[in-house]
């Protein structure tokens, strides 16, 4: 565990393969199939309670244990799931905005915006940087089904600038986090990252769960906080 761990601290990302059962993945499966999607995908999974119960795993599992650290708290699930017939792409960037319970006009915070019922702001990156997210693949991730793409130890350089991004990408590489289902990949929010379109007809569909310190300061609260 010492090695994934270091890898995480280096590089911002780390895969851990394979870390779910088969019937793990068939009832997240199951559980998926049943929301009513609007669009590629939803921010709220987190009020259901399979979601809120499958995060208690997750943060339980070894592989993510000392990648977690103290940011246990489990704040937002997202899902989105890559078709032939639902297929985009995203640009290199990074993850800036947290979901909170309600609005605070002290916070020192920016870009305050409402989406699907929920606030959302962008916290100092020093908050940032204690945020993990972990992506739980229901398929196959290859090069053709448009992948997530990072840039290795971007995490470190704080809040990029959009003008900086493709100097960054040409001085640090960028790497495609190819892995098989039921594979897990950790990652810091911070972290710059893309995702082309598919080629393929074999479909990605994701869990995408962002976990954090159980207190926000500022007054503010989590919408969700399992």
């Amino acid at each position: 565990m010492q090695d994934i761990a270091a890898t995480f601290e280096a590089n911002g990302f780390a895969v851990a393969p394979r870390a779910l059962s088969d019937s793990q993945c068939a009832e997240l499966e199951a559980c998926v199939g049943a929301v009513d999607l609007q669009g590629a995908g939803t921010r709220e999974l987190l009020s259901f309670d399979w979601a809120q119960q499958f995060a208690r795993q997750l943060r339980d599992l070894p592989a993510l244990a000392p990648l977690l650290g103290d940011s246990r708290t489990a704040i937002q699930c997202i899902y989105f799931a890559k078709l032939s017939s639902r297929n985009w792409l995203v640009t290199l960037h990074q993850d800036l905005s947290i979901p909170v319970a309600a609005r605070a006009a002290d916070a020192p915070c920016k870009a305050w915006s409402e989406k699907e019922g929920t606030w959302f702001c962008q916290p100092p990156a020093d908050f940032l940087a204690q945020l993990v997210a972990v992506r739980v693949h229901l398929d196959d991730s290859t090069e053709a089904n448009g992948p997530l793409r990072v840039v290795p130890g971007s995490h470190r350089l704080g809040r990029i600038a959009s003008q900086d991004v493709a100097a960054h990408r040409r001085r640090l590489g960028e790497v495609a986090c190819v892995t098989a289902r039921r594979s897990l990949v950790a990652m810091r929010p911070l972290l710059l990252h893309a995702s082309s379109k598919s080629t393929s007809e074999a479909p990605r569909r994701v869990l995408h769960y962002v976990f954090a310190p159980a207190e926000i300061p500022w007054g503010l609260r989590w919408k969700h906080a399992f």
